[in-house]
């Protein structure tokens, strides 16, 4: 490069627009998204560790698709090659690929090709990445604001890790304009600029999570603003205002979002919630969606989920549609407005002057997702996990059931008021009946409930692999399995997690952490250096990055574990466990769970899977005692109070005690008691353990010498359950506890 053209290279990176010169340039300097790249997490342990595979980034303007690609480029060793799908085509990939063959074979270096707005390629084009990326010639990067899996080619999208990026947060927005108002080379740290805390608020929440809008507006605050006297550029609330002034609601007709919004109006008219439904409408016609799309979607709805019920609800759709197309914009918005109400109180109005207030609202109230179940689960469950948990009203009495419609921060927000006139008089009371059970439902499992999030991130399918998992964690008998089942759908865990298995062990619950969790991280705690010895064999079967972490040691020892990793501060999405307080004995719940809770991130969440001991199958009720009535009384007297030893560290807790520890260790939370029952083999393995010396505790029948019995008595007991036990099958049941808490 010479000196004219790097001049003007540095000239146009001075004159390029703020959001373009403040772009992060490592990981250090890149705000927000720490679901993907916050410490521990696969994409960042590849990144640091330039072990990248194809990635396509799926979010929406703003957020930092571009910006993580060229994070990515400044820290990588391999060829990066920047493309626009708007911009080129099948001769620049072509070129690309010629590029990364050279360099293969001269150099044996990897080249990574980055696609801007991936989804603007057609089949072709894309098909012409498809044997490049299959070979590794390519390592593909694509950023994309529409759902990958119905924008991109499948092909390309199973061999490609799909990571979904979120509106950043207010929090997150306010950092990125400080961060632009303080940086000297870049930003504006070389000007005296004071900007009020209004002007800044204004424009972190009209930006709307996109952090291109407010530091656009924030640029054009600040250059078009004079310098006073003083020589101080000074931005306020009204400058602010003119900067940016109409909030951008995140939709697109033909894309994810739109889907979404239709199915969650769908959703809250099946579901006989008018406030909702006049939520989702409003945000639609707020976006430009065409009226006479949700008159046809309508139409349908009253056949399909009204039908006989209300014969009438086609018709007062049908006149309501009519009406608007003789009418028109904006005053037909009254009939679009009725006919959703009709349908929304409708068994299975004058009143559509609440369409305006929920329209205020959107204008607004801050941009609102949908919540997760309520989006379209039809094209993408598997992968984003939309729609799971949503609750099918017709399967449920009078066809409805008390769940969440509107947004979190919408929730008790009252927009219809059924009139006292006419028909509106006769639904009044069943509106009212059913917003009090829908409050009063969020209300009562909003402190403890563990909601399945949308999923953040996908992988390509290893079926290798997974076989491998899947027999890996298929060796436990099915009473286990069923526990680990069960902590898991409780745990909700997300492929973006950071796991701990506090208590490793036989990696009952590691392999299966493993296999839900591959975009996050999992670390395994075991103190049995054999166990811990086994395990990382197990885990050197894995691809290197995928891979859980085995660490040997206490949970005492926890932070001098991490230290070593270079992990110090680290904090875990999930904490799972199994009989944490079982073995060993000395270990006391209230001390562990204070501990515990201590490693919890941000909205994580402590999931344990806990036999109650004190609670455990008594021996004494397996056997036929007939003939025997004197001898059965000591025996159970005796077998009780080994149950109810205030000393023994194994048995002087229950679940009561683990809900007062939950609670002293500032967590909130529900504890679900389960009694398990199955069928039990006993040997005579089993009878000799139970009478014979107790090495580190006394043995059963121990006990009972201890409690009185004679030793013609003890012997006659065993005896007694020699015949009737002894390579038999017996009921035996167990009490398990699953602990669910989080911090408050």
């Amino acid at each position: 490069m010479d000196l004219f053209k790097h001049g003007r290279t540095a000239q146009i990176q001075q004159e390029s627009p703020l959001a373009h010169r403040m772009r992060p340039r490592t990981l250090a300097e890149f705000i927000g998204q720490e679901h993907i790249v916050g410490p521990g997490r696969l994409l960042r342990r590849a990144i640091q560790a330039d072990q990248l595979s194809s990635l396509i980034f799926y979010g929406p303007p703003g957020t930092g698709k571009t910006t993580l690609a060229m994070v990515i480029a400044n820290s990588t060793q391999s060829h990066f090659i920047t493309i626009n799908a708007v911009l080129a085509g099948v001769k620049e990939i072509r070129e690309a690929i010629a590029i990364a063959q050279e360099r293969r074979e001269l150099y044996g270096q990897r080249t990574t090709l980055f696609v801007d707005e991936v989804h603007r390629w057609n089949k072709a084009q894309q098909d012409a990445l498809l044997p490049w990326v299959e070979n590794g010639t390519i390592i593909l990067i694509g950023a994309t604001t529409e759902n990958p899996y119905f924008e991109v080619n499948k092909a390309l999208v199973s061999r490609s890790r799909i990571f979904q990026l979120k509106p950043l947060t207010q929090e997150e927005l306010h950092a990125i304009a400080r961060q632009a108002l303080a940086d000297p080379e870049r930003g504006y740290g070389a000007l005296k600029v004071q900007i009020s805390e209004e002007a800044l608020a204004h424009l972190v929440d009209v930006a709307n999570g996109d952090a291109r809008g407010v530091l656009n507006a924030l640029e054009l605050a600040v250059e078009t603003t004079p310098a006073n006297a003083d020589g101080v550029i000074v931005v306020d609330l009204a400058v602010a205002e003119e900067s940016i002034q109409r909030r951008a609601v995140l939709y697109d007709k033909e894309g994810d979002v739109h889907y979404d919004t239709i199915s969650a109006f769908i959703k809250s008219l099946r579901g006989s919630d008018p406030d909702a439904a006049l939520y989702w409408m409003a945000k639609m016609v707020y976006a430009g969606e065409d009226p006479r799309f949700i008159f046809r979607r309508m139409g349908i709805f009253a056949g399909e989920d009204v039908g006989m019920a209300d014969p009438q609800a086609i018709s007062v759709v049908i006149s309501c549609w009519e009406a608007f197309e003789r009418i028109g914009m904006p005053e037909g918005r009254f009939h679009l407005a009725q006919a959703a109400l009709y349908l929304a109180t409708a068994p299975k109005s004058n009143s559509a002057f609440a369409f305006f207030d929920a329209l205020e609202t959107v204008e607004k109230e801050q941009e609102t997702a949908v919540p997760n179940h309520l989006k379209d689960g039809n094209r993408d469950k598997e992968g984003f996990g939309h729609g799971q948990g949503y609750l099918y009203p017709h399967a449920y009495r009078d066809h409805w059931v008390a769940q969440q419609y509107l947004p979190d921060n919408l929730q008790g927000r009252l927009f219809y008021q059924p009139g006292d006139q006419g028909y509106e008089r006769t639904i009044q009371e069943t509106v009212a009946r059913r917003r009090e059970a829908q409050l009063a439902a969020m209300l009562e499992t909003a402190d403890w409930r563990l909601e399945i999030g949308e999923i953040y991130t996908t992988s390509p399918t290893n079926r290798a692999k997974d076989a491998w998992l899947q027999r890996t964690v298929s060796q436990a008998g099915e009473n286990l399995a069923r526990q680990r089942q069960k902590l898991f759908e409780l745990a909700a865990v997300q492929r973006h997690h950071r796991l701990l298995d506090v208590e490793a062990g036989s990696g009952l619950l590691t392999w299966e952490a493993v296999r839900r969790a591959p975009e996050g991280g999992v670390w395994a705690l075991t103190a049995d250096q054999q166990a811990g010895e086994a395990l990382r064999q197990m885990a050197e079967k894995l691809p290197e990055m995928e891979r859980p972490f085995i660490l040997i040691g206490d949970l005492s020892e926890l932070a001098y574990l991490l230290e070593l990793r270079g992990e110090a501060g680290l904090r875990f999405d999930r904490i799972l466990g199994r009989n944490l307080f079982s073995q060993p004995v000395t270990r006391k719940p209230k001390a562990e769970i204070r501990n515990l809770a201590g490693w919890l991130a941000e909205n994580g969440r402590l999931c344990l899977i806990q036999t109650v001991p004190r609670q455990a199958q008594r021996l004494y009720a397996l056997v036929d005692w007939r003939g025997h009535a004197a001898l059965r009384e000591k025996v159970a007297a005796a077998e009780e109070a080994i149950y109810a030893d205030a000393a023994d560290p194994l048995v002087n807790w229950d679940e009561h005690d683990l809900e007062t520890a939950v609670t002293q260790a500032g967590l909130r939370g529900q504890l679900l008691l389960e009694r398990q029952t199955e069928q039990r083999r006993l040997t005579a393995a089993h009878l000799a353990r139970w009478f014979g010396v107790g090495s580190d505790r006394p043995s059963y029948g121990e006990r009972l010498a201890a409690a009185g019995l004679s030793a013609a008595e003890v012997q006659q007991v065993a005896d007694l359950y020699r015949r009737q036990l002894v390579d038999r099958s017996v009921r035996w049941q167990t009490a398990v506890l699953y602990v669910l808490a989080a911090l408050t």
